[in-house]
């Protein structure tokens, strides 16, 4: 017979077993991992970049304004239950009437006005951000591009990669997760994902996961004008309702659930009236704003500053507009462009610098007609205008050339602009050739020309 004391103590193993199992034995969906050549703090730097851009391409409600206020309290309470990494999450309510929400790498999350106006309880609204929050998680941004990445796909410019590794790929990934990016339209397999982690999000945060599929159910049932770019950008996995209510299933019974709250029918009646603008509408704007933009001309904001930052690389250092940016490293090939001027994964205005590898003993004058084979050949319509020239840089002779070729915007005829990039390469250590291409839309490439030679006056070699 056991002894009074040995029968307590297995009751307390029971006890500690019991108490320890909606954390330890709770079958949960495990997020999944996959190769990303992205750093946290790239990852993180990218979305903050990304979301300034956005910032710029669509009319954002105030941060004060009561409809944000709320979206950005509901987010914190579902990010709080975010598994993983905390990211830096942060709330943005577009003024647009299309149903749709997205998320950026990082943790920046925008939702449409639309999307709150067509919630019909807060469960169903808190399963579209979970959904959001859920990409960010997983990293399917990143993942997404890692994967483009690896492809190597060629820029329209000179056909050469931005830089060896992530950190010298900023630049044309930054790009890719505009409004309308590649990388932004999911996977199956990844809106999948974000179901279910989604689901364990809503049910932590203490609202009944099958809201989100019921919300997303809704959509696709309406179709039309409603709906059509969310379930563009989030396709249907399929059995999505299914899938849903499978995770719930692992998850302990609840009696009650989370629906609806007093501020989220505050901000329904607030947005009952509002008229949020139309995809057209924003468009047109944006015209109306930018007038030359189907000539590829800069927006005033990115046009460059006299004042200038200075980039420390480990071969060179080199003056910048401050409005500008860095896309690189020390040891990295580099991309110097304002916040618009990538279009198409591809730099439309800017500089790439970067070194080329001559052949031992190869002149000045022969390395840089090798390096000019070497860009034509990858892109074919890339061609030299008249005759090399000497330069001076940095107390070092070498040579100027000015090509023509297609740019990644287009005109007002849907055919690419033409592209004047100018070439100027000097002699390098270990024989190498450190070059600069300043790139821009034709028409526009002399009102930029004095921002160029300042950056050129400015190289010094170490």
């Amino acid at each position: 017979m056991k002894s009074r004391s040995g029968m307590s103590f297995f009751f307390v193993i029971l006890l500690v077993i019991f108490l320890a199992a909606p954390q330890t034995l709770l079958a949960r969906y495990t997020p999944s991992h996959g190769w990303n050549a992205f750093s946290q703090t790239d990852e993180v730097a990218l979305g903050k970049q990304a979301a300034a851009n956005v910032g710029k391409q669509l009319p954002l409600l105030p941060e004060n304004d009561p409809v944000t206020v709320y979206v950005k309290h509901l987010g914190a309470q579902l990010a709080e239950h975010a598994p993983g990494d905390k990211w830096p999450y942060e709330f943005h309510v577009v003024n647009q009437k299309e149903i749709n929400a997205f998320a950026l790498p990082g943790g920046p999350v925008f939702v449409n006005l639309g999307t709150v106006q067509a919630a019909d309880n807060e469960a169903e609204l808190a399963g579209v951000m979970a959904h959001e929050l859920s990409h960010v998680v997983q990293r399917h941004a990143t993942r997404a591009a890692s994967k483009q990445q690896m492809a190597q796909l060629p820029l329209a410019v000179i056909g050469g990669l931005l830089g060896r590794g992530a950190g010298g790929q900023l630049a044309q990934m930054a790009a890719s997760f505009g409004v309308g990016s590649y990388f932004l339209h999911n996977s199956r397999q990844a809106e999948s994902e974000a179901d279910l982690v989604g689901t364990d999000i809503m049910y932590d945060t203490g609202f009944n996961p099958k809201a989100m599929s019921d919300f997303f159910e809704k959509l696709e049932k309406e179709g039309g004008a409603r709906g059509p770019q969310f379930l563009s950008d989030h396709p249907n996995p399929g059995n999505r309702a299914v899938a849903v209510q499978r995770e719930v299933r692992t998850l302990p019974a609840r009696s009650s659930y989370r629906s609806d709250s007093s501020e989220f029918r505050a901000v329904k009646a607030e947005v009952a009236n509002m008229k949020p603008l139309t995809a057209q509408q924003i468009a047109a704007q944006q015209q109306a704003a930018n007038p030359a933009g189907a000539k590829g001309r800069l927006p005033a904001s990115d046009l460059p500053d006299q004042a200038t930052h200075t980039f420390q690389h480990k071969v060179y250092q080199v003056a910048y507009p401050q409005n500008w940016q860095v896309f690189g490293d020390a040891s990295s090939a580099v991309t110097i462009a304002p916040p618009s001027g990538v279009a198409d994964n591809a730099i439309a205005y800017g500089a790439l610098i970067n070194e080329y590898q001559a052949e031992n003993g190869a002149s000045v004058d022969t390395a840089t007609h090798d390096l000019l084979n070497s860009l034509k050949q990858s892109n074919p319509n890339l061609r030299v205008i008249g005759n090399d020239e000497n330069i001076t840089v940095a107390g070092r002779t070498g040579k100027s050339v000015e090509l023509i070729g297609d740019s990644p915007i287009q005109g007002a005829d849907g055919k690419p602009l033409k592209e004047r990039d100018w070439l100027v390469a000097v002699p390098a250590a270990q024989g190498n050739l450190l070059y600069i291409v300043f790139v821009a839309p034709d028409p526009d490439f002399n009102s930029l020309r004095p921002a160029y030679d300042k950056m050129v006056h400015s190289l010094r070699l170490k």
